[in-house]
C-alpha cells in the first residue's frame, strides 16, 4: 500500500500534531475540522511550533515553508475522497467516532485506510459500523505528538496484516517507534497509566499525603519527569475519567473504579491546565 495522501480529522492538540509530524515526512496532508476557525486554530499551533523549531536552530525557514506547503486545510469532508489513510482525532467518544467512521466509509475510495488515535475505545466496535473492518486500525500517538516517539498500532478483530503493515511502515516514516498491540481497553498505555494517575488521586482523597507530596515521591523515588497529579492536570482530568470509565466498564473490574475526588473535580470544571485549575492552579 503505498500511503501518499492522509486526512487527519480533528485540528485540535492530538490532530494538528499529527498534521504537522505527517507533513515533515514528506506527506501530502488534509486537515479537517467541523469549522473554518478550529481549522485555522490548528494551522496557527503548527505554525507555532515550526517557528519554535527555527528559534532554536533545529529547523531552517526553508524547511518550515516546505513543511507548511504539504498541508492543506479541507472544510468538506467529502475531500477524503482523494486520499490513503484518515487519521481521527476527534472526541474520545464512541457515538462521535462510529458516526464519523461511517460516513467516512461512504467518501474514502476502497483501498483507503480508516485509523483511529483514540487512547483507549476498542478498534473492533468502531472497524464494524463500516463496510471495511479489514482497513480499520487503531493509531494511538502520545502528547505532545511532534516530540513522544511512540504509537501504538492496534489491530482491531477484522484488521489485515497488510493495512497493519502499511501502518507500522507509515509509523516509522513519520519518525515515530510504533508499538504492535492488541485490542483491549486502554491498550498498553493507559491501561497502566491511569490506574496509576487514580491511585495517585485516592491518596490525596484518603488523606496520605499532599498532591505536592505524591509528585515528589514519584518525581524523586521512581525518576518519574513529571509527577502523576501534575501529569493528570496536564492530560486534562475529564479525559483521565472518561478513560478509566472506559476501563472499568470493558473489565467490570473494581480495581479500575474511578476514584470520588476526580469526579468531584471534573463535576466542578477543574480540568487542569486546559481549565487554569486542576490539582495545581495555573492562573496567572
Amino acid at each position: 500500500m503505498n500511503i501518499q495522501t492522509i486526512m487527519v480529522v480533528g485540528a485540535g492538540q492530538m490532530g494538528s500534531g499529527i498534521v504537522q509530524v505527517a507533513a515533515a515526512s514528506g506527506l501530502k496532508v488534509l486537515l479537517h475540522d467541523i469549522s473554518m476557525a478550529f481549522i485555522d486554530k490548528g494551522l496557527v499551533s503548527i505554525n507555532k511550533q515550526l517557528a519554535r523549531g527555527v528559534e532554536k536552530g533545529g529547523l531552517t525557514e526553508v524547511r518550515k515553508a516546505e513543511i507548511l506547503s504539504r498541508i492543506q486545510p479541507s472544510e468538506q469532508l467529502e475531500q477524503a475522497e482523494q486520499v490513503d489513510l484518515v487519521i481521527e482525532a476527534i472526541s474520545e467518544n464512541m457515538v462521535l467516532k462510529t458516526s464519523l467512521f461511517q460516513r467516512l466509509d461512504t467518501i474514502c475510495p476502497p483501498r483507503a485506510i480508516l485509523a483511529s488515535n483514540t487512547s483507549s475505545l476498542p478498534i473492533t466496535e468502531i472497524a464494524a459500523v463500516t463496510g471495511r473492518p479489514s482497513q480499520v486500525i487503531g493509531m494511538h500517538f502520545m502528547n505532545p505528538v511532534p516530540v513522544m516517539p511512540l504509537v501504538e498500532v492496534i489491530r482491531g478483530l477484522e484488521t489485515s496484516q497488510e493495512v497493519f503493515e502499511a501502518v507500522y511502515k507509515l509509523s516509522e516514516r513519520m519518525g515515530k517507534t510504533p508499538v504492535e498491540v492488541k485490542d483491549f481497553p486502554g491498550f498498553v498505555s493507559n491501561r497502566i497509566l491511569m490506574p496509576m494517575i487514580n491511585e495517585a488521586i485516592f491518596t490525596v482523597y484518603e488523606g496520605v499525603a499532599s498532591v505536592e507530596s505524591v509528585d515528589t515521591v514519584m518525581k524523586l523515588g521512581m525518576k518519574h519527569p513529571m509527577g502523576p497529579l501534575e501529569l493528570a492536570d496536564f492530560i486534562g482530568l475529564d479525559t483521565c475519567l472518561s478513560i478509566m470509565e472506559i476501563l472499568y466498564e470493558g473489565f467490570k473490574d473494581s480495581k479500575y473504579r474511578p476514584c470520588p475526588l476526580l469526579r468531584k473535580y471534573v463535576k466542578a470544571g477543574r480540568l487542569g491546565r486546559k481549565s487554569g485549575q486542576g490539582f495545581y492552579s495555573y492562573h496567572g
